[in-house]
Formats: C-alpha cells, structure tokens, sequence
C-alpha cells in the first residue's frame, strides 16, 4: 500500500466502520425495547478520536457498549510492538468498532466483538497495513443449539473466501481467549484474526466486512429466545461470578485493552467492556451435576461444534 493509495483506502475503511456502529446501536436498540445508546463524541489529544455509545439499564442489556475509534501517533504502543516487533519506531494508524453486551438474563451469554484496520509506515518505506477482530460468545448457561448458530454463522462468513478460513480462525479465536491462570477458555469462542494482508486489500477488506456484519445475524436470534427465560437468584449470583472472569482475562491479556491504555486512548471508552456488577470468590467450585458444573465440565474447552472433523 503507497501512501496514495492509504489516502484513499483508509477513509473507505472508516466510512464502513462507522455504518456498521449505527446498524449494531439501532439494532439493539430494537432488540432492547427500554433503552437507547447514549453517544460520547471524543477527541485524543495525541491524535484522532472517536465515538463512544453505551447503553444501561435496559429492559434486556444490563450494559451495552459499542465504540468506534480513529487514533494516530508517532509511534507504535508496546502492546503493538511487542506483537510486530519489527514496526517498532513507525507511525501509526488505528481505527475499528468494538463492542461488548452484558445481559441481565443469566441464560443470554455476554457476547464482544471487534474489527479493526492498522497501519504502520515509516519514511522511505512501504506502509505496512493489516485487519484483525472477530467475535466470541461466553454463555454462564450454555444451550448447544445456540453454540452451533453462532458457530454456523461464523463459518458463513468466512466460506466465501475460502473454507481454510472458518476452521483457522476458530481455533485461533480459541487459544487467544483462554485464560492461563486457570486452565479453561473464556468462553465457547468464535472467530478470531489478525495481521490479514493477504492476498490483498479489497479481498481482505471484504473478509473483514462479513465477519463485522455477521454478529448480529449471530447474536439477535439468541437474543430473542433467551431474553424471557425465567431465572433465580442463584442463577444471577452464578453470572456475577462468572462475569469475574470476563473482567480477569481484559486485564490481563486483552490486547485491544493494552493497546488502547498504552496509546493513550480515552480510558472511559477503553473499559466500557467491563460489567456494571461482578463478584469474585474464594474456592468456588460447582456442585456436582449442576448445570453450574456442566459449563466447566463441557463447554470452557475447545470443541469442534459443527462436527467438521468427524
């Protein structure tokens, strides 16, 4: 990509992101039926900015945020650098959607998702440019029907590029969200990608576009079912547990979280994917032949969902 071209590919690539921000928020928002997106328009001092909607307190979403940001700099975060050791003293440029939804509903999971652009460039030399996100699920109390909707959903949206994709980034998504510290995945996965340049712009652009616009598609039937379900305080004491794992693996080994901190982003915009209610404790460990048991026992590690390997 020359710098020509960088002018005209990357507005094209903002003008996408923040079209796909407005059909998410409007969506939920319909989806909701009690609460609308609060905008929270934002510059960054070092450069660009961004859009920051959440929404609270909804008839359905305890918290939803969806957030767009533009920023730029001199030089490359260290969360960026120590991926890409080799873009080290460039510029950059970043821009994407990510969002987070926290449901009331113990038996509607909480869902992320994220698509992103960067590029990097030094002078006298080519710009290096590339596409990342993906989406996961992370259900407290999982039905296998809706692990295999969201599974089969994201398989569609890769199969058009090519059936190497689907099972690559599924396992890719796997490993990333799994938390070291104890042994099981963050939840039952999906898709994830990273550094995409191949085999060029417009094919990776356009991978990039069906996987944003592949989330609701996969979510909002979920939504649907399981937004009635009737639950206890047992249930809801179990999800704020839970949530507490959400919260570990963002501050831990998010990567989006430690570039956003360590670019100087707005901090507010950053750890708006952290639930409003969470509770840790001590030696929890889930009654046997629990439902509670059953989500450690078969769905926090990694499955082939769709029987692809059988």
């Amino acid at each position: 990509m020359q710098s020509d071209q960088k002018e005209q590919q990357l507005p094209q690539v903002q003008a996408f992101l923040q079209q796909l921000q407005d059909r998410i928020c409007q969506a939920l928002e319909q989806a909701d039926g009690g609460a609308q997106f609060v905008e929270d328009a934002w510059q960054r001092a070092e450069g660009g900015g961004g859009r920051s909607r959440v929404l609270t307190g909804g008839a359905v979403f305890e918290q939803a945020g969806v957030n767009y940001s533009h920023v730029y700099g001199a030089q490359m975060p260290a969360s960026a650098t120590a991926h890409r050791p080799e873009l080290a003293g460039r510029s950059f440029h970043a821009c994407g959607v990510s969002l987070v939804i926290h449901p009331h509903n113990p038996f509607l999971p909480t869902t992320h998702a994220n698509v992103r652009f960067f590029i990097a460039e030094k002078e006298g030399v080519a710009p290096v440019w590339w596409f990342g996100g993906g989406f996961d699920l992370t259900p407290f109390y999982p039905f296998e029907e809706d692990v295999i909707h969201w599974h089969q959903v994201a398989k569609s949206a890769c199969d058009p590029f090519g059936e190497q994709y689907y099972p690559h980034y599924k396992k890719w998504c796997d490993d990333y969200f799994y938390l070291k510290h104890r042994g099981e995945t963050r939840g039952v996965g999906g898709l994830f990608f990273d550094d995409l340049n191949e085999p060029g712009f417009a094919q990776s652009f356009a991978l990039m576009r069906s996987i944003g616009e592949a989330f609701l598609p996969a979510y909002l039937p979920l939504v649907e079912k399981r937004k009635d379900t009737p639950y206890g305080e047992h249930e809801r004491q179990f999800q704020l547990y839970r949530r507490g794992r959400y919260v570990e693996f963002n501050l831990v080994y998010d990567r989006g979280t430690l570039f956003g901190l360590q670019s100087g982003g707005r901090t507010e915009s950053i750890l708006m994917s952290m639930p409003p209610l969470v509770r840790w404790q001590y030696g929890f460990q889930p009654e046997t032949g629990s439902a509670e048991a059953l989500l450690y026992e078969r769905y926090l590690k990694p499955q082939d969902w769709l029987g692809l390997n059988n």
